[in-house]
């Protein structure tokens, strides 16, 4: 293996750990579908129909990861959803 793809190797490895981290939405019995997708829509730019799907798996499975990245991108859109009422945690 060359020194380009050794050093290649490790930028893909680097580039992997840096995007390990996910919001989870966890199910609530406070705010409607409407408010939830509205909220995925304009904090997470998730389309319509990837919103409603993260509902409707919040609803019946408890939870659902709706972002993944970078810890620094994540931690301003986790405390947004939390600032909108909802119960969301990055892991």
């Amino acid at each position: 293996m060359s020194t380009v793809e050794k050093i290649q190797e490790e930028l893909d490895l680097l580039m992997q750990e840096d995007n390990k981290y996910e919001i989870i939405l966890y199910n609530d019995d406070i705010n409607t579908f409407d408010f939830v997708i509205d909220s995925l829509i304009s904090v997470c730019d998730h389309t319509l129909e990837q919103a409603e799907q993260c509902t409707i798996l919040v609803h019946y499975k408890g939870k659902c990861t709706v972002k993944t990245g970078e810890y620094k991108e994540l931690k301003s859109k986790c405390s947004k959803l939390l600032d909108l009422g909802l119960s969301a945690e990055i892991v």
